[in-house]
């Protein structure tokens, strides 16, 4: 076996979910520039929503098998340039089919750092692996603030296309890192776990596993992208509704960091049954409350509510399946982001 520094794995496994989030929100991020500077249809603007979902499930389906066969090196490296590449494509694009190659590369790039780093993660941790997921899902919130803040402050005196140029150069140095960087050895040398990866779609709990984020993600997926328009309606202002999703995205950010802490005291499906609570609990109070305070409340349900799915459900996965973790975790986010689409 390689040697590895597990604290060196880990920071590199969290550099490569902040890049994630930098990626899932770089639509959001530029989308008012580029129908402006392009003259964007709704068809067209369509057209870059569903490059970059189309890439993250890309990515996602190739991650797993690529990782067991692989490692995780080239894993984490390659994906990297992609995101780098897209990005310098996105602060030159000319043309609307560069910019749906730029989202779908930012898409496949992000699917497989997301699928990679939680992969990697459960495999150097042998206890607690749903509260070092919490941890890792922390990053996740950090580059899907960070990267909308950035615009919003430096777009007043610079011109997007270059913040976008100067962010693709910087995230040069995780690729870096990563390629410095010795990781665990693969888990299957001997070729593609084809005929055990396909194994794995008759086993009930991967199948329950896969599920229980179907839906979550979906539930995500329409607070994400539909919470603003809910809000229109009830007559509160554009402004004030994106104020209530970032509430969302950073309890998002504090849940898991409680639950980092959480899941090594109380039982993961516990604290797992909790969040669904809270979950419904955030659905009806936004359907049936009325003001914009009792909006906010219910965001907040929905950053803590989401909070525990994926390091849970990714936690007991890894620990049930650790020769295919890899392969395991690319089949049940494949079902997530199939819900959430």
């Amino acid at each position: 076996m390689r040697n590895f520094c597990r604290g060196k794995i880990l920071v590199a496994a969290y550099i490569g979910m902040l890049l994630f989030g930098i990626a899932f929100l770089s639509l959001g991020t530029v989308s008012t520039f580029l129908q402006a500077k392009f003259s964007l249809s709704p068809s067209s603007t369509a057209s870059l929503a569903s490059s970059l979902p189309f890439g993250m499930l890309a990515g996602t389906l190739l991650f797993g098998p690529v990782a067991d066969r692989f490692g995780y090196k080239y894993l984490l490296v390659i994906p990297a340039l992609l995101i780098v590449l897209a990005m310098e494509l996105l602060a030159r694009a000319q043309a609307l089919w560069v910019l749906q190659v730029s989202f779908f590369l930012i898409g496949a790039g992000g699917g497989a750092l997301n699928g990679a780093t939680n992969a990697l993660v459960a495999d150097v941790t042998e206890e607690n692996k749903g509260a070092e997921l919490s941890l890792l899902g922390v990053f996740f919130g950090i580059g899907a603030l960070g990267m909308p803040a950035l615009m919003g402050i430096l777009t007043k005196t610079i011109a997007y296309e270059t913040i976008i140029s100067a962010t693709g150069w910087i995230l040069l140095l995780p690729a870096i890192f990563f390629m410095l960087t010795a990781f665990p050895d693969p888990k299957q040398k001997q070729g593609f776990p084809v005929g055990k990866g396909i194994a794995l779609l008759r086993e009930p709990l991967l199948i329950i596993a896969g599920l229980i984020l179907f839906f979550e993600s979906g539930l995500e997926g329409m607070v994400s992208n539909w919470t603003t328009t809910f809000l229109a309606n009830r007559n509160i202002s554009a402004d004030k509704a994106l104020f209530a999703l970032s509430v969302q995205v950073v309890a998002l950010v504090v849940a898991r960091l409680m639950l980092s802490r959480l899941l090594r005291k109380f039982p993961p499906l516990s604290v797992l049954f909790l969040c669904l609570i809270l979950l419904g609990a955030g659905s009806l109070l936004l359907y049936f409350g009325a003001g914009y305070g009792i909006a906010l409340v219910s965001m907040v349900l929905f950053g803590f509510g989401f909070a525990a799915g994926f390091p849970v459900v990714l936690g007991i996965i890894g620990e049930r399946y650790p020769t295919l973790s890899g392969t395991a975790f690319g089949m049940v986010i494949m079902m997530a982001l199939i819900g959430n689409t």
